[in-house]
């Protein structure tokens, strides 16, 4: 026998299986970040019109924007809870932010984690103490604080920690990169700001900046709704009449009683107090160096100010602070994005920055988010993922946060569940989307509460939507995607539009059933809804 023969064939077919050992690629890591009432109007990859968000662009300039993107319910518990179990919120209970959420369900991070996945989670979950599925969690309690937070913790039960809540979960969440992860299984991490929430609080670092920016005001400041129904106008989210004085725009609760300001909501001075009262003194003591000048500022001009230049005071105020809570969370997106890099992470990891849903800019004179209007319907949607996602790559699809527990079970090579209700994501990152739905269902319900927005229900593809307002009215809006941009016109009774009503209705009646929806569900749902204390929002 020629042993050296044989010898080189063992080498050449180790070195064979060692190769072809290297080129499969292991099932990829998944880091998911979500942002709570983050508007895809101020993300400068969208648009830079109002602020720049140049580490959370890095994603779409590395992989792909989705401009489509959507909610199926346009409130934070609910869509959360909708992107945990990939169900519309009328199967999986949580409709609104009141109901429970049923933890029987599984939920995608619990297949990952049966799947051989490490699992974590850091920041804000919103509902539930004890998230299932996952090896490691420190979450806010509820809505969480912006300064020296409480968490609750797997480990150390409730703590707190002196500091800026973003940035603390920016630490948590490279704390766990760095020392916790097993180098040898692949991750599912979650890691979900606060910010920017109501009431917004920046950074010291950047609220001395951004205080003193003056924005450009949307098209629709002064909308008087005129073109759509009653639901536009009875909603509470205007920024003149219903934006809080003391909790939302900072003026101080003694300020307010000096000048005679009434409260718009019984927990307008209670916000002020218990969101600046966790500040420490040093804190305080920073923070009113820079706020003191502007409260002076605004006590010497508001007995002359008109309503329209009140108005135009709180938009800049909102937007001071709004986009001053954004810069901390870009800032904490390009440090763990660097991390990946140096660490050699980066190569097999899906990134997503996404919202849990839209948020009123002041557009149609709004804050806020629950309408099926673009600017609370739409969410940002930015993915990476090398080797699949082409870099710079941009889609229109009608996608929802419905799919995402399908994406990712599908990138890791896990069954979904039969009852899931979302299409993968995975065809559309690589560039395949022929046979990806064509439209998407929204239905929202918390209604009556906070805001007053009413119960609605809806069907959405790129050129129409089409609305259903119920409970205590029965009224239908159309709009042209194309042609209205702002929704400022409901076309229903157009007759031009005849029969695109008559055939939207008729996909919308389809589509109810297809998600297993109904009137029935509905009344069901009221009923349930008159037990529960519905303004403890």
């Amino acid at each position: 026998m020629n042993y050296k023969l044989l010898l080189v064939l063992l080498v050449c077919s180790c070195i064979a299986c060692s190769e072809k050992k290297i080129k499969t690629p292991a099932r990829p890591n998944i880091l998911f970040i979500m942002s709570d009432d983050h508007a895809y109007q101020a993300i400068s990859a969208y648009t830079d019109r109002l602020t720049q968000t140049p580490n959370i662009d890095r994603i779409a300039e590395e992989g792909m924007i989705f401009s489509n993107a959507c909610v199926t319910n346009s409130i934070c518990a609910p869509s959360r809870a909708v992107i945990l179990s990939g169900k519309h919120s009328h199967l999986n209970g949580k409709i609104d932010n009141i109901f429970p959420f049923d933890t029987s369900q599984i939920t995608f991070p619990q297949l990952l984690q049966g799947g051989g996945y490490q699992t974590a989670m850091f920041g804000k979950l919103h509902f539930g103490n004890n998230p299932k599925g996952f090896d490691q969690f420190k979450i806010l309690p509820g809505q969480g604080s912006y300064y020296n937070p409480d968490f609750i913790t797997k480990d150390s039960g409730r703590i707190n920690i002196e500091g800026y809540t973003t940035d603390l979960i920016t630490d948590m969440t490279l704390d766990w990169l760095k020392n916790d992860r097993k180098e040898d299984d692949p991750f599912l991490l979650m890691y979900l700001h606060k910010a920017p929430h109501r009431e917004w609080l920046p950074a010291k670092r950047h609220y001395t900046e951004y205080i003193n920016k003056t924005f450009p005001e949307p098209e629709t400041l002064f909308d008087d709704y005129s073109g759509r129904g009653r639901a536009a106008k009875e909603a509470e989210m205007n920024l003149l009449t219903h934006m809080n004085w003391a909790g939302d725009s900072k003026i101080p609760p003694e300020v307010m009683d000096e000048l005679s300001i009434p409260e718009t909501a019984p927990w307008d001075k209670q916000a002020y107090n218990r969101t600046l009262g966790r500040l420490t003194p040093q804190q305080k003591a920073d923070w009113d160096k820079i706020y003191d000048p502007m409260i002076a500022e605004f006590k010497k001009n508001y007995a002359t100010m008109s309503r329209e230049e009140l108005m135009k005071w709180r938009y800049q105020r909102y937007m001071q602070d709004y986009l001053g809570s954004i810069a901390a969370v870009d800032d904490g997106v390009g440090e763990v994005l660097n991390y990946l890099e140096e660490s050699g992470l980066a190569e097999n990891t899906i990134v997503v920055y996404t919202s849990d849903q839209g948020f009123y800019l002041g557009e149609h004179g709004w804050f806020d988010k629950r309408f099926i209007y673009n600017e609370s319907f739409k969410t940002p949607l930015l993915v990476r993922w090398p080797g699949v996602i082409k870099a710079g790559s941009k889609n229109t699809q009608m996608v929802q946060n419905l799919d995402f527990a399908q994406t990712f079970l599908e990138a890791a090579k896990i069954d979904a569940p039969d009852d899931m209700q979302g299409e993968s994501l995975v065809p559309l990152f690589k560039g395949q989307n022929e046979g990806f739905r064509d439209a998407v269902y929204y239905h929202y319900y918390e209604y009556p509460s906070v805001h007053m927005v009413k119960r609605h229900y809806a069907f959405v593809n790129e050129d129409y939507k089409l609305a259903h307002f119920y409970y205590d009215v029965d009224e239908w809006e159309l709009y042209d995607r194309k042609k209205d941009i702002h929704e400022m016109n409901n076309v229903y009774d157009d007759p031009a539009y005849a029969e695109i009503v008559i055939d939207l209705k008729k996909k919308l009646e389809e589509m109810r059933v297809f998600y297993k929806d109904s009137p029935e569900l509905d009344q069901e749902y009221i009923e349930k809804y008159k037990t529960l204390d519905r303004w403890d929002n």
